[in-house]
């Protein structure tokens, strides 16, 4: 795996090695695509600011999130029904991790069990909970991942209805955490007292995984929360949202730093990943590209593909003339025109000329 040159190879050998069926499970979205196409477009609508003639002879592009240090500040996103996309499942996702020196989210509708992925691997490690029973439910889970050691718990609050996703619709084809669900109503039953039971059972660092406006994020701070996650689930849930990059540099603005900030949606390189951090982000998480680096070459892929990004941090950082992530402001992007064209796969050159 080591051969792997960039993350655009990577992506055309995920491409090779899955069948149709996943491949759009995890590469489509909701309705039209829309709220996939504008995260991309928010991430490329910032431009960096160059500084030069500074001593760029030493880099850090590590990072600190969730109160752990982390190699670059990139986590692993959950998600669902991960052993359709790899065998191993949460697993080699952990272990990945483990391995570069991050951490992983991992989704409590993926497999193995969030035990055996606790035990898969050493290093922190995120709870995420789609509630699929009553408040017993609820504790009985929220208390297995703190006896496994889940060092933070992350609840989902963005999916009260499964997305629209027509490619999934057109392929009569469902993911196995949806064909075997229970109870997803309860789901769709969640509001903020409830998210505040929860929170007083977890007693530990706590984060909101679905922000998508500045009003939530203020009330979720308002009411303890520790950490806010932005996402709209990839652009897979409900269809003409912003960009998870403009939402997260309206929230950061909003919220002054009263809680930490992770945003995924769309980030693919290591360009991606500084621009977040210089609008707020303490770490951006990767879904699609984690799964994609799973497809195509496991646990091994994975870990290669976050050497790449960061690779590119390094880079970028050295000809932004910036030391290390903690020099990073708004002084160093700026919102300008988009060029091209911003599908998520676009990002990767010739990229949709090598899947035809």
């Amino acid at each position: 795996m080591s051969e792997f040159t960039c993350n655009q190879e990577i992506v055309t050998i995920a491409r090779r090695n899955l069948t149709q069926d996943v491949w759009d499970y995890l590469t489509g979205g909701a309705e039209s695509e829309m709220t996939m196409r504008r995260n991309r477009h928010a991430i490329d609508s910032y431009a960096f600011i160059p500084r030069v003639l500074r001593d760029m002879s030493s880099i850090d592009p590590s990072g600190t999130t969730l109160g752990q240090k982390v190699r670059i500040p990139v986590l692993l996103a959950p998600i669902g029904s991960l052993q359709a996309i790899h065998a191993g499942g949460g697993a080699s996702s952990a272990k990945a991790a483990a391995r570069f020196g991050t951490m992983p989210i991992i989704s409590s509708i993926t497999e193995p069990s969030l035990e055996e992925i606790a035990e898969a691997a050493d290093g922190p490690k995120v709870f995420q909970l789609y509630v699929r029973g009553d408040f017993d439910w609820i504790k009985s889970i929220v208390g297995r991942a703190k006896s496994a050691g889940y060092t933070s718990l992350a609840l989902t609050v963005d999916s009260a209805y499964y997305g629209i996703r027509e490619r999934q619709l057109m392929n009569r084809w469902l993911p196995p955490s949806v064909k075997a669900q229970k109870d997803r109503h309860l789901q769709s039953a969640i509001t903020w007292d409830l998210m505040d039971r929860i929170r007083d059972l977890w007693q530990g660092n706590f984060m909101l995984k679905g922000i998508g406006s500045v009003a939530d994020a203020v009330m979720a701070v308002e009411r303890g929360v520790d950490t806010l996650y932005i996402s709209n689930h990839g652009g897979r849930q409900l269809d003409h949202c912003l960009g998870g990059l403009e939402t997260l540099a309206e929230v950061a603005a909003a919220v002054k730093g009263r809680a930490e900030l992770i945003v995924d949606g769309g980030f693919l390189r290591g360009t991606d990943v500084i621009k977040a951090i210089a609008l707020g982000a303490s770490s951006v998480a990767i879904g699609r590209l984690q799964g994609w680096a799973l497809a195509a070459g496991g646990e091994d892929g994975l870990v290669r593909c976050l050497e790449l990004i960061e690779r590119e941090m390094i880079n970028a950082l050295g000809l932004l003339g910036v030391n290390n992530l903690a020099q990073l402001t708004t002084d160093y992007v700026r919102k300008t025109d988009v060029v091209g064209p911003t599908h998520e796969l676009s990002t990767f050159y010739h990229m949709k000329e090598r899947l035809t």
